[in-house]
């Protein structure tokens, strides 16, 4: 292991960070912690492809939770020795390092299309065309208008035939295909061609609004692990995780996933189980303790007797729930085909007896036009498509229509705790001293020194805090980690104890000389107006030759939007759940802080039983909104009528979110659901412009008489108009950014 250097400054953390550690070794596969790994996305991509382009290695998986990557290479490596092999290792990932020009790999990953609005040429050639015949009265123009126009008319043809023979009723396409009959019959071929372009366009616009239901769950597979090292008669083996037996012992290293459910046969370590759980504070796993796969091993060692394995696991059963989860209609609600569902006979049984009365084909195709059903078609997609660049605005991202209707709708929002409503980050909030002793930023000091290079997360946000703070950090010499106690260290000379208040206790140390002053380092944490302090707050002691020196107190802080958003959904009258899989003191303490009801909070939820707290609220008539943000959240996500998460959030969150909140800022979600409120009045606007007019046209087509091409001019104008007002709150934003900027 590479020595630090003696003071960390700013100019050495990215090469300090960059340094392999070598954690453990086994023919054909390796496995190092590099620091850099866990804070740059970009370095650790550029490393697994670097690494993967070298011809004897065989497979790169990096794990940023743990700092570290794993290299399978050939066992025909050149290298006499697996000392060798692994300074080999090393020095590539130390020339990767340094090494601008990464060697590209073709992507697997399929590349995304918008929407083809070529469809859009042919009907608007074909309008340009008929208008142009009619103006010219050119016969060869005019066949080759009614040559396109035929050609158009085909797909509304063939859909009209299948609903005809194949599903035996009377759709919307025949009351179109009728029409444009007697359209045809008539001479007529502007009419025809410009219904058709607006159809297609309102269907090119609703298509824009959909949302593909296609959900990846490849990184909920990839969680789980794909091997595990197994004792089968006295050989230490790797094979694949669901080929372990029940009964058989699989050991698990630091930086390695746990492969399957079981019991801690012997061994210690401290466990993260945050995607799992969503338990921000890692727990320590010891002879007895239950484990289960897809939690991280941090530091330490253990062996498991295997009880679940692959599909049985607790993991595996969350993806199981994942993929059966009710596929709810991605498009938007298609307003049109409820309309016209219900105005089709009518309007046939309407159009057949003016016929049959007036001989008139021209008042028949009149009333087929006034369908009501064009200028939903158009202006309902074009509201939802307003809503969805207005969002974006805001830094929303909304993947479809139905979830701005379904927004619009939400009683009840349910939220993770860990990383939603709190930050997600172990944070230091204050130091308590010894009153004549070390001062707060002594303490600080020695506790990072002793906890450096140290693959906990409580070490990490010390270190990391001490930097924040340009602390020099001292070199550290002699040192021991005992997991889930704490660490002894050699720093300039002194004896230095951090851990828990067990792990000093057992070295003799007097705790009960600790005052009662506080001196926070960060406003975030009030200790005075905790009531429930050692449920809100964990506690770090620091002990210097034999005395203790100070406590360092660390928690999970809410975000500060998290109460302006509580307060403003319940003022709306909505519900609030808090839904976690941390543990009952820790979500209870939060529930007090927001005020959310502690009925409404359900605490050590595993992802099985999230899924069902949602259905339960969804069976008692509640429209349910869920946010979170990580692994353990994906079940409920899929399970709500609208799932939010953050771009910050685990890449199977963002994918299955119907909301994505792209700033990472909670308070969006106010402006999500007012734009969603503001689409729906928008819709019943539109609803009335296009009826109304459409209505009135349709008595004077049944009883006066009208042109045919004056029913189009209402029923059309009367869908731009519905269009139009569907664009007005994105051009009334567009004034007010503009205004703003001469303010």
């Amino acid at each position: 292991m590479t020595n630090p250097p003696s003071v960390i400054d700013r100019q050495q953390i990215e090469a300090y960070h960059s340094l392999p550690c070598l954690v453990h070794h086994v023919p054909g596969r390796v496995r190092f912690r590099i620091y850099r790994l866990k804070d740059d996305l970009d370095y650790a991509a550029n490393l697994k492809q670097f690494l993967l382009a070298q011809p004897r290695i065989n497979h790169v998986r990096v794990n940023r939770a743990a700092a570290s990557i794993t290299i399978d290479y050939l066992y025909l490596y050149t290298g006499s020795s697996l000392v060798e092999i692994a300074s080999d290792l090393a020095n590539l990932i130390k020339q990767a390092a340094t090494t601008s020009s990464i060697p590209n790999k073709p992507s697997k990953k399929p590349t995304l299309t918008t929407e083809n609005w070529s469809s859009l040429r042919l009907p608007v050639f074909t309008t340009i065309v008929s208008w142009l015949s009619y103006q010219s009265g050119l016969v060869w123009l005019r066949s080759v208008a009614l040559a396109s126009l035929v050609t158009v008319t085909l797909p509304i043809a063939k859909r009209a035939i299948q609903s005809l023979f194949g599903d035996r009723k009377i759709n919307i396409d025949c009351l179109d295909l009728l029409a444009l009959g007697l359209s045809y019959s008539q001479g007529r071929l502007v009419t025809p061609a410009l219904v058709i372009t607006l159809h297609q366009l309102g269907d090119l616009i609703r298509d824009r609004t959909a949302r593909s239901t296609a959900t990846q769950t490849a990184d909920l597979m990839d969680a789980i692990g794909h091997f595990a090292w197994v004792l089968r008669e006295g050989q230490l083996l790797q094979i694949k995780s669901d080929s372990v037996q029940p009964g058989e012992t699989v050991i698990v290293y630091p930086g390695e996933q746990i492969p399957v459910d079981g019991e801690v046969l012997k061994g210690r370590a401290t466990i993260d189980q945050q995607q799992l759980t969503g338990e921000s504070v890692p727990i320590v796993a010891e002879a007895g303790t239950v484990v289960y796969a897809s939690t991280l091993v941090r530091s330490g060692q253990i062996y498991i007797r295997t009880d679940r394995v692959g599909k049985n696991t607790r993991a595996a059963a969350s993806i199981e729930l994942l993929q059966n989860a009710p596929v709810q209609d991605t498009r938007m609600a298609n307003y049109a085909a409820q309309v016209a569902d219900k105005l089709i006979l009518p309007s046939l049984v309407l159009a057949v007896i003016v016929l049959a009365i007036t001989k008139e084909p021209a008042r028949a195709a009149s009333i087929l036009t006034l369908d009501f059903v064009t200028g939903i078609r158009i202006s309902i997609p074009t509201a939802f498509l307003s809503a969805l660049n207005h969002n974006t605005r805001h830094g929303i991202l909304v993947r479809s229509g139905r979830s701005i209707e379904q927004l619009a709708e939400v009683d009840t929002v349910v939220f993770d705790k860990t990383g939603t409503l709190t930050q997600g980050t172990l944070s230091v909030v204050g130091i308590q001293t010894i009153p004549g002793r070390m001062s707060a930023e002594q303490v600080l000091t020695f506790a990072a020194a002793a906890e450096q290079r140290i693959a906990h997360p409580v070490a990490e946000v010390i270190t990391n805090y001490a930097q924040s703070q340009n602390i020099n950090i001292p070199l550290r010499q002699k040192w021991n980690y005992e997991v889930g106690l704490g660490i002894r260290a050699t720093v300039e000379s002194q004896e230095i104890l951090v851990g828990s208040d067990r792990f000093l206790a057992q070295e003799g140390i007097d705790l009960e000389c600790l005052g009662t002053q506080a001196f926070p380092l960060h406003h975030t944490c009030d200790i005075e107006q905790k009531s429930a302090t050692s449920a809100w707050l964990s506690l770090i002691y620091v002990a210097c030759d034999g005395k203790l020196q100070g406590v360092i107190q660390y928690a999970d802080p809410l975000r500060s939007e998290s109460h302006g958003l509580i307060q403003y959904l319940q003022a709306s009258g909505r519900d609030i759940h808090l839904l976690t899989g941390d543990n009952q003191k820790r979500a209870n303490v939060v529930a007090e802080e927001l005020n959310i009801p502690l009925s409404q909070v359900h605490a050590q939820a595993f992802p099985e039983q999230k899924a069902a707290i949602l259905r339960d609220l969804k069976l008692a008539g509640k429209t349910v909104a869920f946010v979170g943000d990580g692994l353990n959240d994906s079940v409920a996500l899929a399970y709500a009528d609208v799932s939010i998460s953050f771009a910050s959030g685990s890449d199977i969150a963002r994918e299955i979110a119907d909301v994505v909140l792209m700033n990472n800022d909670l308070a969006s979600l106010m402006e999500a659901l007012n734009i969603s409120q503001e689409t729906k009045q928008l819709i019943e606007q539109n609803t009335l412009l296009v009826v109304a007019p459409n209505l009135m046209a349709l008595g004077m087509a049944s009883t006066l008489g009208l042109n045919p091409l004056v029913a189009t001019i209402v029923h059309n104008g009367s869908a731009i108009a519905a269009g139009l007002n569907s664009l007005r709150p994105l051009v009334q934003h567009n004034l007010e950014e503009q205004n703003s900027l001469f303010v």
